[in-house]
């Protein structure tokens, strides 16, 4: 058989590294444009935005639909800020119950485990729609409609089956003589949680706060019908509100510039957290 030449091998690498980057690029770029359609739009003047045809770059720069923005409703910045509030409770409250639930499926022994826990992924099976307005009521009865809280509350409920099937797995990739170790040296279980198990399930926390967050941002279903304050309505609600202007004439400049603010902190926070979200996806998938 005829040897390969060195130099013939690395030229098929090479093509093959170039025709991968180049219909990756591809492919980017074809998710890119309607973000890039969208910025542009939003720094358009008004008129050219809303004009028919449309035109692809700005003739002229303004800022007027972010102005139109910051003084429809409310505000944009009241509802940026109901928002943010909203997804750092879920997030927070949906963490902290799934890591301790997760523990207590992953290392301990009790009647009905295995029954609670398939119970718990049960709720990924109910359609979401179908149980909102017997949580107004129950939430109506607890004085927590029209909150902010109480509408986290009902959120959290929704993100708990993923964030403790995901910390469960990722709790059972820990091998238990770590733990054991801790508690020769006299640890108790909850230092044994905190100094030993949680730096290595980061990866896994940072996954479920990630999904809650974007979940919780996103949310336009339950915000809709456990908010009637105008002060406490979400960024998804707003954008609705600009979409569905008086007799249904759209403004898609201001709508599409409440669409790049309401973009920047998914963005953001994706890109600040992205190294922990491949680790702790994988980790808590493949486990259990």
């Amino acid at each position: 058989m005829a040897r390969v030449r060195p130099a013939a091998v690395r030229a098929r690498s090479a093509a093959a590294t170039g025709s991968f980057h180049l219909v990756s690029g591809v492919i980017a770029l074809i998710f890119l444009m309607p973000l890039l359609w969208t910025l542009l739009n939003s720094i358009k003047s008004p008129a050219e935005a809303n004009q028919q045809p449309p035109t692809w770059f700005p003739q002229s720069f303004s800022l007027a639909s972010y102005a139109k923005l910051a003084q429809y409703g409310e505000g944009i910045g009241v509802y940026l800020v109901n928002s943010i509030v909203l997804s750092l409770l879920t997030v927070v409250i949906t963490v902290v119950i799934s890591v301790l639930a997760g523990y207590g499926f992953a290392r301990y022994t009790f009647a009905g485990k295995r029954l609670l826990f398939g119970t718990t992924l049960v709720i990924l099976m109910v359609p979401y729609a179908s149980i909102l307005i017997p949580l107004y009521i129950v939430m109506g009865n607890l004085g927590l409609t029209n909150s902010v809280f109480g509408l986290a509350l009902v959120l959290v409920m929704f993100q708990l089956p993923f964030g403790v099937f995901l910390m469960r797995n990722s709790f059972e990739s820990i091998p238990r003589e770590l733990e054991e170790a801790g508690w020769v040296d006299g640890a108790s279980t909850l230092k044994t949680l905190r100094y030993i198990a949680l730096p290595l399930i980061v990866p896994g926390m940072v996954t479920v706060g990630l999904f809650t967050f974007i979940a919780s941002w996103n949310e336009y279903l339950a915000p809709l019908i456990f908010l009637n304050d105008g002060s406490q309505f979400t960024l998804p609600l707003l954008l609705v509100s600009v979409r569905s202007n008086s007799f249904g004439v759209v403004d898609f400049g201001a709508l599409q510039a409440g669409v790049v603010i309401a973009i920047l902190p998914v963005l953001l926070v994706y890109v600040l957290l992205q190294r922990y979200y491949v680790s702790g996806l994988i980790n808590g998938a493949l486990r259990g």
